[in-house]
């Protein structure tokens, strides 16, 4: 089954609603409640983070590693172990073929490529999927890469730092998309990234008066713990 890739569509809102790690204020971030409920909540798209386990397998999770008594690097886990593990009662870590099973057509999925070499296992799972799905890195290099395994897909590039030379970037990469910090986006930025054809999507944007600004500066997503606070 060919991947169905995220790109500009009709999205229900005048920019995409976009839930970060789901809906990190009422279930644990990253999980299969979170992302139930930013849907529920009206988003348009998820957002999530990629690690591979030993043994191959995408599973979705913040951190590189699980924190607590047993702290351990996912990269070293199998997918048995990782299962094994619950974030709250009832609550696990899932893999990125449970949640775009889960999400079927119902929202797009953004997938950030946080682990080493991510990206090949990640693209496998989006390839036999039939969701919507796009990948973004701050690693430039792993989106680069995913270009070259997928084509297909669209990607992003992050930033957390004001991109000097964001055409460049884009290009150089073959990204359209581009997440900065919602923060250091500006005007003669979101003009530069609609000029070379691609879309800007901010993050982590957790006050309704900062969503209209980015929305009176032409951004194309907003990407925030809580949808309910994007304008309508």
């Amino acid at each position: 089954m060919a991947p169905r890739s995220a790109a500009p569509g009709s999205p229900r809102h005048p920019v995409e609603w976009i839930g970060h790690r789901g809906a990190p204020r009422e279930y644990p971030e990253n999980t299969l409640p979170a992302f139930q409920r930013a849907i529920e909540l009206g988003a348009d798209a998820i957002e999530l983070d990629v690690h591979v386990t030993a043994d191959g397998v995408a599973v979705v999770h913040h951190d590189p590693e699980l924190r607590g008594s047993s702290s351990r690097a996912l990269a070293t886990m199998t997918w048995g172990e990782v299962a094994r593990v619950e974030l709250a009662p009832g609550i696990a870590i899932p893999s990125l073929r449970q949640v775009l099973d889960a999400v079927g057509e119902r929202a797009t999925v953004y997938v950030e490529l946080k682990g080493s070499n991510s990206e090949r296992a990640t693209l496998d799972v989006i390839a036999a999927s039939g969701t919507r799905c796009a990948v973004h890195s701050f690693d430039h290099d792993a989106v680069a890469r995913a270009s070259r395994l997928a084509p297909g897909v669209r990607r992003g590039i992050l930033f957390d730092a004001y991109p000097i030379d964001v055409q460049a970037a884009m290009r150089d990469n073959k990204a359209l998309d581009v997440w900065p910090e919602w923060s250091l986006i500006d005007a003669p930025l979101v003009e530069r990234v609609h000029a070379h054809g691609g879309r800007v999507i901010a993050w982590t944007v957790n006050a309704t008066t900062a969503a209209e600004h980015l929305v009176s500066l032409g951004v194309d997503g907003l990407c925030g713990d809580d949808v309910r606070l994007f304008p309508k």
